[in-house]
């Protein structure tokens, strides 16, 4: 990847491109069209602008700046990402050494503006610059900050974001010990968020914790509430999303963050399953199910708040749009409260400025699940005080798929009476201003011309009492129209004089829109009428969400659905019909509904479960004793705490075969996998690969070493004969500059404290602290990395990604990686080496990995130049995603069957 900003957008218009071709051509849409650069597109369109200028949406004296700052490119934005003090230790590379170069450098005659921190953010962890990205790419002044850029994101210290989507996960105000549900996660940027508030001061605590236990003074009651478990968050994220393809998009994006207190899950967000909890031993209760203390509803949207990244919206858009999608983000949002716990907030979101999709769902849904006494919105006015906000509204009018305005739903019904439903779509009577005060002012709007940013809208919601919302009333709602319907209408026109064969077909044409499996056909009235109402083709493969993925978050068109009325959509999810009442909790759910363990809904379950073709066979989570005697080699080998939990690893074959990796979840975590298996829930990752097995140069020695993925959480509990302490840089440039530095017993002074050390230890992993230090060469961060003590070397087992990070962001050393090649010789302490062992050599890569999907994209399209046709970007993106998906996907750890497992350390010399 040479481009931070280029290959982002190479990569999301490939994406974007391939799947709406691919709805194309399963009736989900129309074909795509090729996007339009930003500034070939006509930034007009007289029904967007009429409707929010005239109807009292945006001030007169306001109108102007507004659209003047959607007519803008939007500034580029990016976030640190990971625990808070690693994130401001990259931060700090940023502050002192590049923003002081960026300062000094003119381009045009003009001063550049440098990177400035996002005013509201915490700690100043989110950043954006108004730099075009062309002088960035082109202007070589800026080399240095660009290799920055491009090397912290490769690793996952750095995600691109839009600045407005990384508001909602704060105004949810998560903390450690939470459950916290995101709905419509994918792609996983503000899931990262989430997880990131989820661990805040873990890792502090851990060391606290292990601290106390060897000093035998540990008493939990000294650690914050939620860190409880020996200093472990003990909370939960579900993440979800209902396309199985963003679901694994998803996982890729979390899997930085590294922690087992994520479960992703594959479902409908208007009908997501109760989660089981199980009962205390021995204790016969009623089900008891999972309600959440948080949950983050950020749904399909028709996003006209993203014309300045998305720059096709100003020719697509229409008010079908919002009309189509009203009735599924309203299930959403009824669904969220409903697995809410009392005094626990659901944050709802959009990247749209249209009230029928935000204050009008709003109300809609307070009003289902029982009004005001039942649902309440928080103010939020003193939250985030420097994020510049206007109030929600309390009324509005409401456009029809023909542009007409309607003031309240009994217009709608008089002409409906009158002239029939001809262009109404699918109005509603919810969507009209709320008769009861529930407070809209309290809803937050973000305009693009306040701060600078995309448009987006924001309301936090409290649960005050259990609901039982009510059913949809779908006789306030115009229907789609049946072939009675149609007839009796035309025979009415035809009574008044009017030519019914004439009239006929245009209604046709304009009441019965062509459906899934008629679209492109002769389709007969009766074929189409016959089509679920709301049934949206969002199965696709996807790479985008709702909002784009963090580092995909630049110029490019939103992907595009097609819903059964003709409108469409910013992506989101699957809407079936209402969601079931909610189990109160620690209560017996009565409810005369198909749950997710009836039989019906099993066998419903199992046959959408049925593997597709292209996609990855799901292994299944299996736990185990954690006193059998491979797990108690890896204990005794690496001293590891009896305080440290055995009941939480697992693997994922059905055999329960520790083959080559072994994961760990949260004590949470594991009770939700075990207690629902089996009952149709689809659970598609969760865990951390904890241990992984290598190979082994002598048959005594331990094969397991500990994955870089679970490091953090046993390090503080691993014995000192399996650790070594490092304090200076220049050891560590040493290890991070050489693949396996030679090591024996005349040949280690080079490698300083780190040598002395480990001369002596036994073959195997170990962990290498890098503890901060006051002297000159040493570090101001805490750093652990596993090390791998070989016959005849050493090496950090990092990928190359992450060395070449580290050796820019420490070292400001952008050099390649030193491939050494290491002859047999004698290894220290063991006197000759065995004639049968072969030498040591690094074929290649050392570290190149072995077939991850995601990994063999990424090295395909970082080479491909900017210029690139589209064409050729969609067959590269087919290539890897369409036909060789299944073989790509087979060989991620992820899905391996027993004893079919890569892994791309797995290289010992």
């Amino acid at each position: 990847m040479n481009d931070i900003f280029s290959d982002f957008d190479i990569i999301e218009t490939g994406s974007r491109l391939a799947n709406l071709q691919s709805q194309g051509k399963k009736g989900g849409g129309q074909a795509s069209r090729p996007r339009q650069a930003w500034t070939d597109t006509p930034k007009t369109n007289e029904k967007y602008e009429s409707y929010y200028n005239d109807h009292g949406l945006i001030p007169k004296e306001e109108q102007d700046a507004f659209w003047a700052a959607l007519r803008r490119e939007l500034p580029n934005s990016f976030r640190f990402t990971g625990s808070r003090g690693h994130a401001l230790s990259v931060k700090k590379t940023l502050v002192d050494y590049h923003i002081p170069q960026i300062t000094s450098i003119t381009y045009e005659g003009n001063v550049v503006e440098p990177p400035k921190p996002v005013p509201w953010y915490p700690d100043e962890l989110a950043w954006y610059m108004t730099t075009p990205k062309n002088v960035i790419r082109r202007f070589p002044p800026f080399s240095s900050f660009q290799k920055f850029l491009v090397s912290e994101t490769e690793v996952g210290n750095i995600t691109r974001q839009e600045v407005v989507s990384m508001i909602p996960p704060l105004f949810l105000d998560v903390r450690p010990g939470m459950t916290v549900l995101d709905m419509c996660a994918a792609p996983g940027s503000k899931s990262g968020q989430l997880m990131e508030l989820l661990h805040a001061g873990e890792e502090e605590s851990i060391r606290k914790a292990a601290a106390e236990v060897e000093q035998d003074t540990y008493d939990e009651s000294h650690l914050p509430e939620g860190l409880r478990d020996y200093g472990r968050t003990t909370g939960l994220l579900v993440a979800n999303d209902s396309d199985f393809k963003r679901a694994h998009m998803l996982v890729h994006q979390m899997k930085r963050l590294n922690s087992p207190n994520l479960i992703v899950t594959n479902h409908d967000a208007t009908f997501y399953p109760s989660i089981k909890l199980p009962s205390p031993t021995g204790e016969k209760q009623p089900n008891v199910y999972l309600k959440f203390d948080r949950v983050l509803a950020d749904v399909p949207c028709s996003g006209d708040g993203t014309t300045r990244k998305n720059p096709n919206i100003w020719s697509d858009w229409s008010p079908a749009s919002a009309l189509g999608l009203h009735a599924t983000q309203m299930r959403i949002l009824v669904r969220a409260l409903q697995m809410l716990k009392v005094g626990g907030r659901v944050v709802y979101s959009t990247c749209s400025m249209n009230p029928i999709e935000n204050e009008s769902v709003i109300a809609a849904a307070i009003e289902r699940c029982g009004g005001s006494s039942h649902v309440e919105i928080i103010d939020c006015s003193k939250e985030l005080p420097d994020l510049k906000r206007v109030n929600g509204l309390h009324t509005w009018k409401v456009m029809d798929r023909d542009g007409r305005i309607w003031n309240s739903w009994e217009e709608v019904e008089e002409y409906r009476e009158t002239q029939g439903i001809t262009g109404l779509g699918r109005l509603a009577a919810t969507m009209f201003p709320p008769t009861e005060d529930v407070h809209l002012e309290r809803c937050m709007r973000v305009y693009p011309h306040l701060q600078d940013t995309g448009g987006f809208f924001i309301t936090v919601l409290e649960k005050k009492k259990e609901i039982r919302a009510k059913p949809e009333d779908m006789t306030k709602v115009i229907p789609k129209a049946s072939v009675a319907a149609v007839v009796e209408e035309l025979d009415k026109k035809n009574r008044d004089g009017n030519d019914g064969s004439m009239d006929k077909i245009e209604a046709l044409d304009d009441i019965v829109l062509p459906s899934e499996g008629t679209r492109g056909k002769d389709a007969t009235v009766a074929e189409s009428s016959h089509q679920p109402p709301y049934k949206v083709t969002l199965d696709e493969p996807s790479s985008n969400g709702k909002r784009l993925a963090p580092e995909l978050e630049t110029q490019m068109p939103v992907k595009r659905t097609k819903l059964e009325d003709g409108t469409e959509a910013i992506l989101g999810d699957r809407p079936v019909h209402s969601p079931p009442p909610s189990a109160v909790e620690g209560q017996e759910d009565t409810t005369d509904y198909p749950r997710v363990g009836d039989p019906k809904q099993l066998d419903m379950n199992i046959r959408a479960a049925k593997r597709k073709p292209g996609l990855p066979f799901e292994e299944p989570f299996t736990f185990i004793d954690g006193k059998q005697e491979e797990i108690e080699k890896i204990f005794k080998f690496f001293n590891i705490s009896d305080h440290f939990p055995r009941d939480r690893f697992m693997v994922r074959n059905a055999a329960g075969s520790l083959s080559k990796t072994i994961y760990y979840t949260s004590a949470l975590a594991r009770d939700i996998l075990r207690e629902n298996e089996g009952r149709g829930i689809k659970f598609v990752q969760s865990g951390v690969k904890m241990f992984v097995k290598q190979d082994a140069q002598r048959p005594n020695q331990c094969q397991w070493r500990i994955q870089t993925d679970g490091l953090q959480l046993v390090e503080a509990w691993v014995g000192p004969e399996r650790t070594v302490t490092l304090t200076k840089k220049e050891t560590l440039r040493l290890l991070l500059k050489e693949l396996f530095p030679r090591l024996d017993k005349n040949n280690y002074l080079h490698l300083g404290e780190v040598g002395e050390k480990v001369k002596d230890m036994d073959l195997g992993c170990c962990i290498l602290r890098v503890e901060p230090s006051d002297i000159e060469d040493g570090f101001r961060e805490r750093m652990v990395i596993p090390l791998w003590r070989s016959m005849y070397s050493v090496n950090l087992m990092l990928p190359k990604e992450d060395r070449r990070a580290m050796l820019l962001r420490l070292f400001n050393d952008s050099e390649p990686v030193v491939h050494t090649q290491v002859k047999k010789g004698p290894v220290v302490g063991d006197g000759e080496a065995d004639s049968s062992e072969m030498s040591e050599a690094v074929v290649g890569d050392a570290v190149t990995a072995t077939a991850d999907p995601e990994m063999v994209y990424d090295e395909i399209v970082k080479d491909i130049p900017t210029g690139k046709t589209e064409e050729d970007i969609i067959k590269t993106e087919n290539l890897l995603r369409g036909e060789e998906q299944e073989d790509l996907m087979a060989k991620r750890e992820t899905y391996q069957r027993d004893g079919d497992e890569e892994d791309r350390f797995n290289t010992t010399v």
